[in-house]
């Protein structure tokens, strides 16, 4: 599989980036690759780069996009950060990703028994990680059930998955709130804004409807 070209991310859109990450996670949880030279894609993308996608995950080590994706070099514009939140900076990255570097999708990715939001669920206190989970809290609190305060932690697996769907559901709407220019793309079709959440125990990306 070769690397994308400005020719092949011109014929990608919004719907058919969505089916191509789709095919790529069906391939990693069957334990497939797409048969591609990496060596051969450093070469192909050396004087430029056309990624169809922008995905911004977890820093969790075991949710790299480009693996549970099955992607190469040059497909997808990977921001990491510990839950996956939205700030100025990571907006800044997916307008540049979106506008000037014409991908077509981005994909907020959560995922199941995240460090991060169990450290929120916790309100942990650690340095600069005190501020971090801050913008985490919103999710925690959006979250109603259980009313019971000594189910409302880490200790609850459900209620952790919980606030770490909504914490997504909550990054796309600031995406949506905090850029207007992603906001314009996407009321003008140019561009998707999609949520899913990976399960850590399946290697499944399930994408909100």
């Amino acid at each position: 599989m070769k690397a994308h070209t400005r020719e092949t991310q011109a014929t990608m859109t919004p719907q058919k980036s969505l089916q191509y990450l789709k095919e790529g996670n069906l391939r990693f949880q069957n334990n497939l690759k797409a048969n591609r030279n990496l060596l051969e894609q450093v070469n192909d993308t050396s004087e430029g780069q056309f990624p169809f996608a922008t995905i911004l995950s977890c820093i969790d080590s075991r949710v790299s996009a480009e693996l549970v994706f099955d992607q190469g070099l040059g497909d997808i514009f990977s921001v990491r950060i510990a839950g996956n939140f939205i700030n100025e900076d990571i907006l800044g990255s997916m307008e540049f990703a979106s506008k000037l570097a014409g991908t077509k999708l981005i994909v907020v990715l959560g995922h199941t028994s995240c460090g991060a939001i169990k450290g929120a669920c916790d309100d942990a206190k650690l340095g600069n990680l005190t501020t971090m989970l801050g913008k985490i809290k919103p999710a925690v609190e959006a979250v109603l059930e259980p009313s019971d305060e000594s189910l409302r932690n880490s200790a609850n697996p459900e209620f952790v998955d919980s606030v770490a769907e909504k914490n997504v559901r909550i990054a796309i709407e600031n995406i949506r709130k905090l850029s207007p220019v992603l906001k314009e793309m996407e009321d003008k079709n140019e561009i998707d804004i999609v949520g899913a959440m990976y399960d850590i125990n399946t290697g499944e990306v399930q994408f909100f409807e």
